[in-house]
């Protein structure tokens, strides 16, 4: 297993292991990894950010209506209505933005690049055996491999969710 120097590393710091050769430091298959890794990791983060302050709005909107209810204002029912209306707009957004789907596939994707790269720095799995060179044409391979399906996947979903929109 290699240290991965500390412009590329969100790992431990472990000075008992070597560090990444620059071969591989610079190895666009490399960069490429953790450019995509960082990116469906920002990305999952981002969705599950808003999915669940979507819903925590929408919890607090709907569990408010029947409390309020009980009360003799006579402001009270243009408030259950707005509240409602808000529940239903907060669904809208969440329907739109797709925020849980995406949280879900983008960290599936991330934990892949992330499974990939640590067989690769441990020299395992479709990694055991290679020379240098070898290794990182798998790694291109295999995780442009992953992005590519999880891009084929988006663009099926987002086809067939316009199909039954329209239709």
């Amino acid at each position: 297993m290699v240290r991965e120097s500390s412009q590329t590393a969100k790992m431990p710091n472990y000075p008992d292991l070597p560090t990444l050769p620059e071969q591989v430091e610079v190895h666009p298959a490399w960069r490429r990894l953790n450019d995509q890794l960082e990116w469906y990791d920002d990305k999952s983060r981002h969705n599950q950010f808003w999915y669940k302050i979507i819903k925590r709005a929408q919890l607090i909107f709907a569990s408010s209506i029947p409390v309020i209810s009980f009360l003799d204002y006579a402001w009270i029912k243009f408030a259950m209505a707005a509240l409602g209306a808000c529940v239903a707009v907060l669904e809208g957004f969440e329907q739109l933005g797709q925020h849980n789907n995406l949280w879900a596939s983008y960290r599936s994707t991330a934990e892949s690049l992330k499974h990939e790269k640590y067989l690769f720095l441990a020299s395992s799995g479709p990694y055991r055996n290679l020379k240098t060179d070898d290794a990182l044409k798998r790694l291109a391979e295999r995780v442009e491999e992953q992005v590519s399906t999880e891009h084929a996947q988006w663009v099926s979903e987002t086809k067939q969710r316009e199909q039954s929109e329209q239709g």
